[in-house]
């Protein structure tokens, strides 16, 4: 375990808190040295790890699709170019099969999440000790490596879903049909107004929701047991006993790391195909 004079609380609560930046109680502006001040900021806080990571790996993500377009080949193609195509050909089916309407942005969409929410949740695989204690080194307090650990950015590309869901609701619906939809289902009567639209908005709510919190919770989870499992090395009697621990759950995790973000690109495309229903109820 790194960091020998850390105590588990301690050692565990380094590893949850990210590297923040906002401003203090008395009006200054700085990085958060601890989880207290982090908290102290309140709003005016960002967590500057969770940022650089995310925007970094969606850079990555552009230049692998893009290296791979420029350099495709109708030949024999390479490892890389048949792993992209069979990324883009899974993520084609799997949107067709679900999207039957005409928006040539859902499947690019689909194709962005599940690949840059991939991309964020491998990051979950790197030993958790490493790129911390290097940022250490290099006299950064706190390093969170793993994105979707971090409420705000599974929360912030949820509700960019749900803004788009809202504008195709309108645009495909108009705005008086998307009203109806609110309020006079599922009981056709103007008196079940209030009822219709209470079940209606819980529903609507409900999808970002549903996206940010369990993409959030489950990564969360499994970054949790990476730290425990990291505990145990520091007891030599449980050394090789964390070692096995945390190869096992290395190995399951990445179906769990694969499995979040396609559950995230489907369910998106889902809820724009449910914005583009236009059928009167």
């Amino acid at each position: 375990m790194a960091g020998d004079a850390k105590t588990s609380a301690e050692y565990i609560q380094h590893h949850l808190t990210n590297l923040t930046y906002g401003r203090f109680p008395d009006g200054s502006w700085g990085f958060a040295h601890s989880a207290e001040e982090a908290a102290s900021m309140g709003f005016y806080a960002v967590h500057v790890d969770s940022m650089a990571w995310s925007i970094g790996l969606g850079l990555i993500f552009l230049l692998i699709f893009g290296v791979t377009a420029r350099h495709a080949t109708s030949g024999i193609p390479g490892n890389l170019q048949n792993a992209v195509e069979m990324v883009v050909e899974t993520i084609e089916d799997t949107t067709s099969s679900i999207f039957s309407y005409k928006n040539p942005m859902v499947a690019p969409m689909a194709l962005t999440i599940f690949v840059w929410v991939f991309l964020m949740n491998l990051m979950d695989l790197v030993p958790v000790d490493w790129l911390p204690e290097l940022a250490m080194v290099l006299g950064v307090s706190h390093m969170k490596v793993v994105p979707t650990t971090d409420v705000n950015i599974t929360m912030a590309m949820a509700l960019t879903i749900f803004v788009a869901v809202i504008f195709y609701s309108i645009k495909c619906k108009g705005l008086i049909g998307f009203a109806k939809e609110l309020t006079l289902h599922p009981f056709p009567s103007v008196f079940a107004i209030p009822i219709n639209f209470l079940l209606e908005f819980v529903t609507l709510i409900a999808k970002p929701l549903s996206l940010g919190l369990r993409l959030f919770g489950n990564m969360f989870a499994g970054e949790m047991i990476f730290i425990l499992i990291a505990i145990l090395f520091s007891s030599a009697i449980w050394f090789v006993m964390g070692g096995v621990l945390q190869w096992a759950w290395a190995v399951f995790h990445v179906l769990i790391i694969t499995l979040q973000a396609y559950i995230f690109a489907v369910l998106s495309v889902v809820y724009m195909a449910q914005a583009h229903d236009a059928e009167e109820h």
